[in-house]
């Protein structure tokens, strides 16, 4: 029997790897959407916070603005050439840049207070798995912002696709997976300008 999710990691990186150095051109306004975005979690001087997912690593500068100069960030994806980019975008001098698998990463248990994720959610092979795997990173009330620079509805538009009900992102579709995977959902946004799930983990 053959895992049907064994070759997704493969099949996300070289849909990415095509088009990480044309990525941030392609959004060149999505700066302020993703400093409010981080804003929201509430990150203090000093706590530590990943980026699952990270990309080219538009969200690591507010979220180095947000920990200080004493807090870390990390940035975390599966594209080497995301990171590439990143690092060309002199993001690296944000965060340290990790390649990993957002579903196994190479943290302690409880090692972050707050994870911020953009448009992974509709990434992870294992939805349940990678969103169980981020709360035993974080630390018994730690937070966990899902989000994305535009809306569902705006995004399937965007992608000339309806939206449908078995969205994992839809709130009633949301909810019951977070609060199975250690989280409480504390607050949702899906309007035109943004997308916003925020969560905090349970313990």
């Amino acid at each position: 029997m053959t895992d049907h999710h064994a070759d997704r990691p493969h099949e996300i990186r070289v849909f990415f790897a095509s088009r990480a150095a044309t990525w941030d051109a392609k959004f060149p306004d999505d700066g302020p959407a993703y400093a409010a975005g981080v804003a929201e979690l509430g990150l203090q001087e000093g706590e530590r916070v990943l980026d699952a997912g990270c990309g080219t690593g538009r969200a690591l500068p507010a979220l180095r603005t947000a920990v200080g100069p004493r807090g870390t960030v990390l940035g975390a994806d599966l594209t080497p050439e995301m990171l590439q980019a990143a690092a060309r975008a002199g993001r690296d001098r944000d965060a340290a840049l990790l390649l990993a698998d957002v579903a196994r990463l190479p943290l302690p248990d409880a090692a972050l207070d707050a994870v911020f994720a953009a448009g992974l959610l509709s990434h992870l092979p294992d939805s349940a798995g990678g969103l169980t795997e981020l709360a035993r990173a974080v630390r018994p009330g730690g937070r966990l912002a899902l989000f994305h620079p535009i809306g569902r509805a705006a995004l399937a538009a965007r992608k000339g696709r309806p939206i449908t009900p078995d969205d994992l992102r839809a709130e009633p579709n949301l909810r019951p997976l977070l609060t199975d995977c250690g989280w409480d959902l504390i607050r949702y946004e899906d309007e035109d300008a943004r997308y916003l799930a925020l969560a905090v983990r349970r313990g």
